[in-house]
C-alpha cells in the first residue's frame, strides 16, 4: 500500500517510453498553475465540463489557466451517462472550430468519466489528434478513465463501442473535489477500487477490508491512500499493455456484465460503477462454481461489495436472454467466442474463454434479483 507523506500531493507516471506523462494527486490542484500549465501544448485551451461540474470548479480552473496570453475558452455539456454520444462530441469539436483553434490548442477535461471520455475522443479525432488533459472531479474517474487513455462514446447497442487510445499529457487529480461528490456517486467509485484489489493485490483487498467506513466517510488520506495504489496498479498494467491486446483486458473484471446492465437498463439509470459493482459479484460466483473460488473467498467478495453501498442483485426485469444478447457485443469477444475476466483467486485475475455455456446460463438465471 502506497503511504501518505508529508507533501502537499504526490506523483507518479503512466511509462509508456515517450509519452510518459504524470498523475498528481493531492488537495488543493486545481489552484496550482505549476501542476498544469507546463502540459499545455500552445496558448489555445479549451475547458470541456458539464452544467453540475462548472458552477463548482471552472471558474477556478480559468483562473489557474490565466496569464501568458492565453485564449481559455470553454464549452459546458449536459450531465449524464446518456450524453456521451457523438452528439456531445460534435459539439466540442463545434467549439473549437468557431474558436479557431488550431494543432496547438489543449482540451482540459473538467469532470467525471463521460466528460473526460467525450473530451480525449474530440481530442484524438480534432485535426487528426491534439493535446489534452485530465483533471477528473469523481472517485471513478481519478481511479480508472483518466488514466490509460481509453476515449470514446456509446452506441445504442454497446456502450464505449465507438472510440480511441489517445493519451493524456497529465492527469491531475484534486482530491478536494470528492468533498462535492454525492454519496451514489462515491460508491460507485469504490467499485473500481476494489477491482484493484481483486484483480492483482490481495493486500489492497484487505486494507480496503479494514478502511471501507473511512473511505465512505470522505477520510482524506485513506481516499489520497486508495487513488495512488489504484493508479499505480492501472499505471502498471497500461504500460504493459496499451491498446489491450492482453493484460489490460484484466481490468474489466465485472464490466461484461455490467455493460449489458447499463445497455439494458438504459445509460444513466444504473451508474457505471453500480452495474460493475453487481457485475463482479457475478464474475466471482461464477469463478466459485469453476473451483477457483472458495466460499470464504466468495464471502469476503460479496461483504465488500456490499459494505461500498453497490447493488448485489440485478435488475428483476433483467432475464439471461437479455445479459447474453448485450454480453455478445462485448469488445473483448474474438470469433465469437465470450471471453470473461473471472478471478482465479483473491488477487489473480484471468481471462477465460471456455465458460461451460449450460454453467454461464445457470448463473445468469439463478442470480438474485431485485
Amino acid at each position: 500500500m502506497t503511504a501518505s507523506s508529508a507533501s502537499p500531493y504526490q506523483r507518479l507516471h503512466v511509462e509508456l517510453d515517450a509519452r510518459r506523462y504524470p498523475i498528481h494527486v493531492g488537495p488543493g490542484l486545481l489552484d496550482t498553475p505549476d501542476m498544469l500549465v507546463p502540459y499545455l501544448a500552445g496558448r489555445q485551451v479549451m475547458i470541456v465540463t458539464n452544467e453540475t461540474v462548472a458552477p463548482l470548479y471552472l471558474e477556478r480552473l480559468k483562473r489557474t489557466l490565466s496569464g501568458d496570453d492565453r485564449d481559455v475558452r470553454e464549452v459546458i455539456l449536459p450531465d449524464g451517462e446518456h450524453t456521451k454520444t457523438l452528439a456531445s462530441v460534435e459539439r466540442i469539436w463545434d467549439a473549437l472550430l468557431a474558436a479557431g483553434f488550431n494543432r496547438r490548442c489543449t482540451l482540459v477535461a473538467l469532470g467525471g468519466g463521460v466528460i473526460g471520455d467525450m473530451a480525449g475522443y474530440a481530442a484524438a479525432c480534432y485535426q487528426r489528434g491534439v493535446a489534452f488533459v485530465q483533471v477528473p472531479t469523481t472517485l471513478l474517474s481519478q481511479v480508472d478513465s483518466s488514466v490509460g487513455g481509453k476515449t470514446g462514446v456509446n452506441h445504442p447497442r454497446g456502450k464505449n463501442m465507438i472510440g480511441a487510445f489517445w493519451q493524456p499529457r497529465a492527469v491531475l487529480i484534486d482530491t478536494d473535489t470528492l468533498a462535492t461528490l454525492p454519496g451514489r456517486e462515491l460508491a460507485a467509485g469504490l467499485a473500481e477500487v476494489i477491482k484493484y484489489g481483486l484483480i492483482q493485490d490481495a493486500g489492497f483487498l484487505a486494507w480496503l477490508e479494514a478502511r471501507m467506513s473511512s473511505l465512505r466517510g470522505l477520510d482524506v488520506e485513506a481516499l489520497t491512500d486508495a487513488i495512488l495504489r489504484s493508479c499505480a496498479i492501472k499505471a502498471e498494467i497500461v504500460a504493459r499493455d496499451e491498446t489491450e491486446q492482453g493484460q489490460r483486458a484484466l481490468l474489466n473484471l465485472g464490466h461484461t456484465f455490467g455493460h449489458a446492465i447499463e445497455a439494458h437498463q438504459g445509460y444513466g439509470n444504473w451508474l457505471h460503477g453500480e452495474a460493475v459493482g453487481a457485475g463482479m459479484l457475478m464474475a466471482a460466483t461464477l469463478s466459485q462454481r469453476l473451483g477457483w473460488l472458495s466460499s470464504e473467498d466468495m464471502a469476503r467478495v460479496e461483504t465488500l461489495v456490499a459494505s461500498a453501498g453497490l447493488p448485489v442483485t440485478v435488475p428483476a426485469a433483467m432475464s439471461a436472454d437479455d445479459f447474453l444478447a448485450a454480453m455478445r457485443l462485448d469488445k473483448k469477444n474474438i470469433d465469437g467466442r465470450l471471453r470473461l475476466v473471472l478471478l482465479s483467486g483473491l488477487g489473480e485475475a484471468c481471462v477465460y474463454d471456455d465458460t461451460p455455456p449450460d454453467m454461464l446460463k445457470a448463473l445468469l438465471d439463478e442470480f438474485p434479483r431485485a
